[in-house]
């Protein structure tokens, strides 16, 4: 479980998850996480944040999306909301939603109603989970007619 962990962060959930597979009594379940926990190889607070810079750097994912994916992993709420006002530059943040719109804009090149295509940007940059305000105003700067 220790290579698990050091391949990439985890957190609880997965780790839990992981050890379901073997056949394993409860008390080593536990004892197996007391360790991991004991040095250092499962901390949830830096999960997060990894997490959260990894998501929005790599993947360019917005505040709704990196909310959802950590609850499903069983994260508390203040450690999510600690981790998006530290790791999430705005600049950085605007400019991953400017640069996301602007790609699909090019892609549906094809699509020639305007109105389609500026609701099959707004359903993209919202599955990437940008708000919604941030969406209409990013959808302004593509100047669409």
């Amino acid at each position: 479980m220790a290579k698990y962990c050091l391949y990439q962060d985890r957190c609880h959930w997965e780790v839990e998850k992981k050890l379901r597979e073997f056949d394993l009594i409860p008390e080593a379940k536990d004892e197996i996480i007391f360790k991991l926990l004991h040095y250092g190889f499962l901390n949830e607070e830096r999960f997060v944040h990894n997490f959260v810079r990894g998501k929005v750097n790599q993947k360019l994912w917005g505040k709704n999306r990196l909310k959802q994916e950590l609850k499903l992993r069983q994260i508390d709420s203040k450690l999510i909301d600690t981790a998006l006002k530290e790791e999430i530059d705005p600049e950085k943040y605007w400019n991953n939603l400017v640069k996301l719109s602007q790609k699909k804009y090019d892609a549906l090149y094809s699509e020639r109603d305007s109105f389609k295509k500026i609701n099959k940007i707004k359903s993209f940059l919202a599955y990437k989970g940008y708000e919604f305000d941030l969406i209409n105003e990013a959808i302004v700067l593509l100047n669409i007619k």
